[in-house]
């Protein structure tokens, strides 16, 4: 069955920086689009960052640009996320999500998906 395991998450200081992993298996990794998507508490879940099938197409939401970066190794079946100058907003449990197709249009923050995985906690605090 599907699997995706996040790693790396903690806690870091103001201007810090994390990477989280994330473990794929149970599906051909290197085939679907891939995102991370993060939920502070008492907000709505949203998705910070994307990546096609291939890597060569990236997406970001505005508040994160510049700051954090998503790649993956598909031999490795691994996605994941760099994150740097890491701001108190940043606190939330991240989630690794795959997508139903290989790329995303220009609504990549909206493209379906259909599995996630359980998360990893980071908390940006001095």
């Amino acid at each position: 069955q599907v699997q995706l395991v996040e790693s790396g998450g903690g806690l870091a200081q103001p201007g810090g920086s994390l990477r989280l992993s994330c473990a794929a298996s149970g599906f051909f990794f290197a085939e679907y689009g891939m995102s991370w998507a993060r939920q502070a508490p008492g907000k709505e879940r949203e998705f910070v960052a994307a990546i096609s099938n291939g890597g060569r197409s990236t997406y970001y939401q505005d508040s994160v640009k510049g700051r954090f970066t998503i790649s993956r190794d598909n031999a490795k079946r691994t996605l994941y996320l760099q994150m740097n100058a890491l701001k108190p907003e940043d606190t939330a449990l991240y989630s690794c999500v795959k997508h139903t197709k290989s790329g995303f249009g220009s609504r990549w923050y909206a493209a379906e998906y259909d599995y996630r995985g359980q998360g990893t906690q980071v908390t940006v605090s001095s």
